[in-house]
């Protein structure tokens, strides 16, 4: 892992971009030793920095926890494939047309889960050592990488997930989750249906999971429930 940036803030919170095989990201530690660690994944379309990704950061440093973030493939500072492209190009084209989309997202998701995942397992080996407290926090297109990774990786110890709907793979890699997980549904949400969101909800196996759901749009999750997470992964 090579840092290429350091900046401190006026509350002790140290922002550290770096570059692991090719992938940039960045590492946020708090301003005494860490009680845990964060994997924060951005949703589609955004990237690092994305205002989201900097809140969650900065109130998860603020509560004693580090943040690492990834561009996620064909997003931010990496290159876009041709398959990029051509999806982004057919989910603009039918959404423009007012046509269903959610097949080819799906599809889209399942290939960022599989590109990504090792990334994440990567840079999670080469961090230095936090704690054994790993927690995951990503929705959207940011849970279609965290369902499956949370799935296959022991160290992870808690999840935020949610604005995401159940497809065959997200079910059986829900079903293989026995983490506590927060779940975030937006109730009017026109990305992802109601019903599919709480299909994925009831297949994850652990005992320990919550459903919260708020009105609203896919992007209007309330401030309460932002504040509610970092409470839950720093606990």
């Amino acid at each position: 892992m090579r840092f290429t940036s350091h900046t401190t803030s006026a509350d002790g919170i140290t922002e550290r971009d770096f570059v692991h095989d090719g992938v940039p990201g960045v590492l946020w530690t708090p301003a005494h030793d860490p009680a845990g660690l964060v994997l924060s994944a951005h949703g589609g379309g955004q990237h690092k920095r994305a205002p989201g990704v900097l809140g969650r950061a900065h109130r998860c440093a603020a509560a004693g926890l580090a943040v690492v973030t990834l561009d996620s493939p064909g997003h931010g500072d990496r290159a876009r494939t041709a398959d990029d492209d051509r999806f982004a190009t057919e989910i603009r084209t039918r959404t423009t047309a007012g046509q269903d989309a959610g097949a080819l997202v799906a599809e889209y998701n399942a290939l960022q889960a599989a590109r990504a995942i090792p990334e994440w397992r990567s840079v999670l080996d080469a961090l230095p050592a936090t704690s054994d407290r790993v927690g995951f926090w990503g929705v959207s297109m940011g849970s279609a990488i965290g369902i499956p990774l949370v799935a296959a990786e022991p160290r992870v110890r808690a999840a935020v997930l949610g604005l995401i709907g159940a497809t065959d793979a997200l079910v059986r890699a829900a079903a293989a989750i026995t983490v506590p997980v927060r779940f975030l549904l937006q109730w009017d949400d026109r990305l992802i249906p109601r019903g599919a969101g709480l299909v994925l909800f009831d297949a994850f196996a652990t005992r320990h999971k919550s459903l919260h759901a708020n009105p609203g749009g896919h992007g209007d999750v309330p401030e309460h429930e932002l504040a509610a997470a970092v409470t839950f992964l720093a606990g």
